[in-house]
Formats: structure tokens, C-alpha cells, sequence
């Protein structure tokens, strides 16, 4: 796969006027000492997606184009208004395999097909900075596009776009804007060429593009408890599938988000099993736990590797014997190219494709019960409690059983129930506001306690086990038992702090901000 390149643009268009005006002279735009203009090109591109429009719908798009400085295949992922990511594959006939496999949780099983044909004649000025460095290019595009199927309708338009340079402040494009106002350009109101093509050759007994799909609100147009529900599984179930094309990507921390996102739908369907039937839910919560399960092999070798690294830092070169970060790395680096790999894999597999056509399916019709009609805040209320009444006996049951492996245990049982209320207090925010927000934030607190605990006991174990290869290969691992004894002394800290960060969190008058 080739470069992936960051596009910050912006989008005009000649408003009501008739005939299309000329490129502006943007000589005069502060920090411009020369417009260089290039020579006319005509750009010959063909845009794909699915028959339903999955990726149109995600405002994702693909394409193959031919002319210009960049022909190939360019798939553009939306980063935010204005911002997209486009990685560039050579030319080829069909669609590059890597380009498929990374929108594969949009298309699951779904062909790509040529949707679009777009050929616009460019004129080009580049903005130059006193040093001959490029601050932008803006261009002037004549597109024809040609739908290629249902009815293959023509439109015609002229647009302008300013680009951004590599390394020019977005704040640039604020200075250029009245420029291209005042020579009667607007802001265009179509994000890209693709979707104008879309609206403008579109026939009225073509089918909508795929999207999710959303329940109105109740009658008084106030949300039920269904209904702030299902927004919140939406958004989580939006979040795997926009991680997948992360994770393929191996975007930083990526692994982790995507791992958020599944916990916290399978949390959604444990914590609100008063509104959607768990009869339904528990066998997709399985499936996520699964998932949770495959993404945490990577997940944790991150947060292993970082603290592992950090705490190899901290001890003085005097007692730092033998090649300790050299062997921390050989152990990290393996375990990444061995779990990357296996995460791919269920990325690609059956199962996995056939869980997010699931979730598809939940959203589309979902199993609500009679609770979900109530309003939400006394719906929600009791299941945020209802989950901390749980956290409770855990925290309770760990600081009563023994310093030990069983402890251990008993507190990562207690970490996983504050993340569970956490999540929950979450999910609450739009229906019970700021005293959810506050309650969040106070499991939060107990939750990365706990965390912390558990990042320790799992640090021993990786020091023990990369212990064991030091001395097998003859190395010093008096190092390595220095950290192992530091991390020990780590979670003797953390369990002895528990008490009283538990004792601020759980004051009884969070529990009836709640409820009031």
C-alpha cells in the first residue's frame, strides 16, 4: 500500500450565479509573495461502492483516477469537517485488495462496482510563500459526472477548492476565505464531488443509500428510555466499525478504542436488560466478549511494553545489568507481530463479519420491552444502581479477603464492576445530566485505581516470564527482579489508598443526585 496523505480543503461554489467566474487573483492574501499557475489537467476518475451505498453513507470514498500528478486508486476516510485521510494505492484494473480489506467492516460480504464517473478539467494556481514553499493550491474544476447506473443521468457544475500545504497552518485557509468571497464564491454544500454527483443524477425510484436507521421520538417529543438507549448502542456499534478501519491501519491506540467500544455495547446490554430483552442481547454480548477478548491480545502487550519501558527508566545505571531493554524489546516486538497478525485475521473471519451484521440487524428492529416506553430518568436511574450495588459487594468482598493472588483476583473482579458503572453512568449522561456526569467521574476514579493495581500484577508476570529467557540465555536478571519487587511494593500502594478512594466515591449523595 502506498503514502497516506492528510487533505485539509475547503469546498466553493459560484452561488446563484449563472456563469461560473474565473479563478480569483489571490496575489493580494497576507503571507502570498507569488501565485504560480500550473498547467491545465483533466482528471478521469470513477468512483465505487457497494449497491446500497454503504461507504457513500459513511462519507467514505473510493476511487480510481487517471491524469494529474497522483493517478491511482485513492481511498478517502473522513477525519473531521473539511479533513480527510486519503491513502493511495497504484493503478491496477481492479479494486487493490488492501484498499477492499480496509473498509471491510462497511461492505462485509458486498461487491464494490463502479457507481460514478467524474471528469473534471483542473486549472491550478499555486500560493507560494517568500521561500518558493507551497501555502496552497487552489483550483477551478469543470466536472461532468456520469452515473453508470440506474438511469446513467449527467451533471454539470464548476467548483473551487482550496487546498492546504503540507506544512501551512490551517488557520491560512480563514485568511484566504474573504478573498474567494469577495469574488463571489460560497462555501459549497456538498462535502465532495461524489455526493453533489450522487444528488444531482439521482433518479426517484433508486433506492436510499444504506443507513442506519433512527426511531422517532415518543409523542410530546420527549426520548423514552428506549430511545436513549438505542442512541447509545448506535454510537458504540459505530465505533467498532469505524476502529476496524483503525486497527487495519494500526493507527495509535486504536486497539484500545475499538476495545472500548465493544465492552461498553456489551455493558449497554447487561446494565439496560430492564429495555432491550437479554434473551436477544446475551448471545451478541457473547460474541463481544469474544471480540473484547481477541483485540485485548494486542491491547495489552501496549500497555505492558509502555510500562514495562517507563519503569526500566526509573532505575539508576548502576543497578541496570545486563542488555535488559534489548531483551524487553525482542519480547514486545514478538508478541506485537504475532498478535497483529492473529487480530487481522479475526478482522477478516466469518465470525466477526457475521457479528456486526448482527448489531446491523439489533438496531434495525430491536427487541424492546415494555420498560422502554417509561421515561428515561427513573428507567436509567435504577440500572446505574443497580450496577453499583454490585460494584459495592465486590469492593467490599476484595478489601476483606487477604493479601495475596486472591486478592489479586478479587480487586480485578471489583475493577471490572466500577467499569461497568462507569460505563453505565455514561450511557446516562443525556437523560440524567450533570449528577450521571459526576457519578462517572467518580467510578472513574476508583475504576483506574484498580487499574493501575492490575496493570502491576500482569507487569510481574511479564517480568517473570522474560526472567526466564534471561536466564536461559545466561543473561543478569537482577534488574528484572528489581522491577518485579518495585511492582509488588506498586500494588501494596494502590490496594492501601483503595479504602479511602472508595469511601469519596461512594457517599451516599451521589447515589441520590441520581435519583433526584
Amino acid at each position: 500500500m502506498a503514502d497516506t496523505v492528510r487533505e485539509i480543503e475547503r469546498k466553493y461554489e459560484a452561488g446563484d450565479s449563472a456563469d461560473a467566474p474565473p479563478l480569483p487573483d489571490l496575489s493580494q492574501v497576507a503571507g502570498v509573495a507569488t501565485v504560480a499557475a500550473q498547467e491545465p489537467a483533466e482528471l478521469d476518475a470513477v468512483y465505487y461502492d457497494t449497491a446500497d451505498r454503504r461507504l457513500a453513507a459513511a462519507g467514505i470514498t473510493l476511487r480510481r483516477r487517471t491524469g494529474g500528478t497522483d493517478a491511482g486508486w485513492h481511498l478517502k476516510l473522513p477525519v473531521a469537517p473539511g479533513t480527510r485521510d486519503e491513502i493511495r494505492a497504484p493503478l491496477s484494473p481492479d479494486v487493490p485488495r488492501a484498499l477492499a480489506a480496509l473498509v471491510r467492516s462497511r461492505t462485509r460480504h458486498a461487491r464494490l462496482t463502479p457507481l460514478v464517473r467524474i471528469v473534471s478539467r483542473r486549472e491550478v494556481h499555486l500560493l507560494l510563500d517568500e521561500h518558493g514553499g507551497v501555502l496552497a493550491e487552489a483550483s477551478a474544476d469543470e466536472v461532468t459526472a456520469d452515473r453508470l447506473a440506474d438511469g446513467g443521468r449527467t451533471a454539470h457544475w464548476t467548483e473551487f477548492e482550496l487546498e492546504l500545504g503540507k506544512d501551512t497552518d490551517p488557520g491560512f485557509l480563514d485568511t484566504v476565505e474573504p478573498h474567494l468571497r469577495a469574488a463571489g464564491l460560497r462555501p459549497s454544500k456538498a462535502p465532495s464531488k461524489l455526493s453533489r454527483a450522487l444528488a444531482e443524477t439521482e433518479t426517484e425510484t433508486e433506492p436510499a443509500p444504506r443507513e442506519k436507521r433512527k426511531r422517532r421520538p415518543a409523542k410530546g417529543g420527549k426520548p423514552t428510555a428506549g430511545e436513549h438507549v438505542l442512541a447509545y448502542v448506535r454510537a458504540q456499534a459505530e465505533a467498532v466499525v469505524t476502529g476496524d478501519l483503525d486497527v487495519r491501519r494500526d493507527v495509535d491506540d486504536s486497539v484500545h478504542q475499538m476495545r472500548v467500544a465493544t465492552r461498553r455495547l456489551r455493558s449497554a446490554f447487561r446494565t439496560f436488560g430492564k429495555v432491550l430483552d437479554r434473551e436477544v442481547t446475551d448471545p451478541i454480548g457473547a460474541e463481544l466478549k469474544w471480540l473484547a477478548g481477541e483485540l485485548g491480545v494486542d491491547r495489552d502487550r501496549e500497555v505492558l511494553s509502555a510500562r514495562l519501558r517507563e519503569r526500566v527508566d526509573e532505575v539508576p545505571g548502576t543497578l541496570l545489568l545486563g542488555p535488559v531493554r534489548a531483551r524487553l524489546r525482542r519480547w514486545a516486538a514478538a508478541r506485537h507481530v504475532g498478535a497483529r497478525k492473529r487480530l487481522i485475521c479475526v478482522l477478516d473471519s466469518e465470525r466477526y463479519l457475521a457479528l456486526l451484521d448482527t448489531l446491523d440487524a439489533l438496531l434495525a428492529d430491536p427487541p424492546l420491552l415494555p420498560a422502554a416506553a417509561d421515561a428515561p430518568r427513573k428507567t436509567i436511574a435504577k440500572a446505574v444502581l443497580r450496577d453499583y450495588r454490585r460494584l459495592a459487594r465486590r469492593v467490599e468482598h476484595a478489601l476483606a479477603t487477604e493479601a495475596g493472588p486472591g486478592r489479586d483476583t478479587a480487586l480485578h473482579e471489583a475493577r471490572k464492576a466500577a467499569k461497568r458503572v462507569r460505563y453505565a453512568a455514561e450511557a446516562a449522561k443525556p437523560a440524567l445530566g450533570k449528577p450521571a456526569k459526576r457519578f462517572a467521574r467518580r467510578m472513574k476514579s476508583v475504576q483506574s485505581l484498580l487499574g493501575e493495581h492490575q496493570d502491576s500484577v500482569m507487569a510481574r508476570e511479564a517480568l517473570r516470564a522474560v526472567a526466564i529467557q534471561a536466564h536461559a540465555a545466561g543473561e543478569s536478571t537482577y534488574t528484572l527482579g528489581l522491577l518485579h519487587g518495585r511492582e509488588e511494593a506498586l500494588a501494596a500502594a494502590y490496594e492501601r489508598e483503595l479504602p479511602d478512594v472508595w469511601r469519596k466515591a461512594s457517599a451516599k449523595r451521589h447515589r441520590a443526585a441520581l435519583r433526584a
